[in-house]
């Protein structure tokens, strides 16, 4: 996803191709595009060549985000810590840190609906500038239309609105034209790029457009229940967000009884319309860890207010079994990490002793606190575990993901040079692959024809996958190949059953007899 993102943002800067949108100089029609143009605009004041550049909006994104959690917790009339906790359990959940991390479009759309949300909840609950709160609110609804489409309105929005209609109830006197301006404003914004698009280039749009919606109920399908582990997604906080959903056990510990009524059944709401749909995917979760994140707060503060007071064994139990075995696991990472690289260590002494100073002070700390019942410093130690590993962990994974056949797209550009050949695909392209290349690379199949258009050129080079003999294709019988290099993306080696064909191609200089 993140490659496609990048291609399209870079072709959009160096082809013009802002609103009809193309990755390889093919339309791409599948995503609306400001995702996309948020990237080529950072890509044009740091360079195509910056993957921290390029990702910058994607940080900017992720912590509006975590603000706009923030914020919306303090609408719910909770204190000053819930809000900041909450936010941090937001941040330091698995799958939210990973879609920021991986790039996801999912991100940015969900971001945008959140700060739709809050300006909406003070048009709902506040007499003041309800005309400013329904402008605001609804260009943050087609903004986040016009990153994914309608995916964040059914994920997030629609369960938002069942839950603040069981909870608070909706009083609507003089506030209808207000919410109507909403939609209105939000339609035209989201489907101003896909009408334009469609009067532009109908006969691929609609092409598109009906792939993409047979999908939904004939790709990637799983059964109802696919959803129901959702809780395991939120990371480290694993058990806690299960506590908190146990909704006989936490009502009466709660400081704000609607207000975890509110984001109990905004959760669940989530999780239940994600399942009436057949495609399922463990990203498409990410709306519903914004709510849970809130949701879990609720247990961590009663934790934090009353852990000294617990006095059920039982209750106990669980609160050493959930925190202790992240303090196993502090003690865990650097021993198993080192058992893993302790032949290459070399070169990465710093991070490793970085690493196991940190998680062992960590796992100390979790621990002490735990014995003496101050579960503040349990929950800072929880985050700090997160912040560690990213910090020291993830340059290990250039000694874990390794592959000594590792070869990159950028490498036949030299030999395209040397050789004065321009070099084609046969058949498809691989976003990583066009991404690392630097440049469109056309292909020869015409996917109409089912044939290969050859090039004019006498020589040219072409990149074919492993598993496409190309010597027995009739339309070379003319040509000689020859076998010069060879591309291989993958991370890690070929004898693993996780190295990916797709990321691999043969580089043939093509010579005609």
């Amino acid at each position: 996803m993140e490659a496609r993102n990048f291609i399209t943002a870079r072709e959009m800067a160096t082809n013009n191709h802002w609103i009809l949108t193309t990755i390889n100089d093919l339309p791409r029609y599948e995503k609306p595009p400001l995702p996309t143009w948020l990237t080529a605009v950072s890509g044009i004041i740091f360079g195509f060549d910056s993957i921290y550049g390029m990702r910058f909006p994607v940080v900017l994104i992720t912590l509006l985000l975590v603000f706009g959690v923030y914020k919306l917790s303090e609408k719910l009339g909770l204190s000053k810590q819930q809000n900041f906790h909450n936010g941090l359990i937001l941040i330091t959940s698995f799958y939210i840190y990973f879609a920021g991390r991986d790039n996801q479009w999912d991100m940015y759309t969900h971001s945008f609906m959140v700060v739709c949300i809050l300006f909406l909840w003070d048009l709902l609950n506040e007499p003041k500038k309800p005309l400013f709160n329904a402008v605001m609110a609804g260009l943050f609804f087609g903004f986040s239309f016009l990153c994914k489409g309608p995916i964040s309105v059914y994920a997030l929005l629609l369960p938002f609105l069942i839950a603040y209609g069981f909870t608070y109830k909706f009083q609507l006197k003089n506030k209808k034209m207000y919410l109507l301006l909403i939609l209105l404003l939000g339609i035209i914004i989201g489907l101003s790029w896909p009408l334009y698009v469609k009067w532009v280039d109908p006969i691929t749009y609609l092409k598109v457009t009906k792939l993409e919606s047979g999908r939904w109920g004939n790709y990637n399908t799983r059964p109802f229940y696919y959803y129901w582990s959702f809780f395991t997604q939120s990371g480290i906080w694993t058990v806690p967000a299960l506590i908190a959903l146990i909704y006989p056990y936490l009502k009466n510990k709660v400081c704000n009884l609607k207000a975890y009524q509110f984001t109990l059944i905004w959760t669940l709401a989530a999780v239940v319309l994600l399942s009436i749909v057949p495609e399922k995917k463990s990203r498409y979760l990410l709306p519903v860890l914004i709510p849970m994140a809130l949701n879990t707060g609720f247990y961590i503060e009663y934790l934090i207010s009353n852990f000294k007071n617990i006095t059920l064994k039982k209750e106990k139990g669980i609160v050493y079994f959930a925190f202790g075995l992240i303090g196993i696991v502090c003690i865990a990472i650097p021993v198993g990490i080192f058992i893993k690289v302790k032949n290459e260590i070399v070169g990465f002494e710093f991070w490793l002793i970085g690493l196991t100073l940190s998680l062992l002070t960590i796992g100390y700390v979790i621990f002490t606190n735990l014995r003496n019942k101050k579960f503040i410093k349990v929950f800072y130690a929880i985050i700090a575990v997160q912040v560690a590993v990213v910090v020291f962990g993830i340059p290990f994974t250039k000694l874990i993901l390794k592959n000594p056949d590792y070869a990159s797209a950028k490498a036949i550009r030299k030999t395209e040079k040397s050789l004065g050949v321009r070099t084609y695909e046969i058949n498809s392209f691989t976003p990583e692959i066009i991404w690392d290349y630097g440049f469109s690379m056309p292909i020869l199949l015409n996917k109409e024809t089912n044939k290969l258009n050859l090039p004019l050129e006498n020589k040219f080079g072409l990149l074919v996958s492993e598993t496409d003999s190309i010597v027995s294709k009739k339309e070379f019988k003319n040509y000689s190949l020859r076998k010069v290099s060879y591309i291989d993306m993958n991370h890690i080696p070929k004898e693993s059953k996780k190295h990916n064909d797709r990321l691999t191609r043969i580089y043939y200089i093509v010579t005609k007899k």
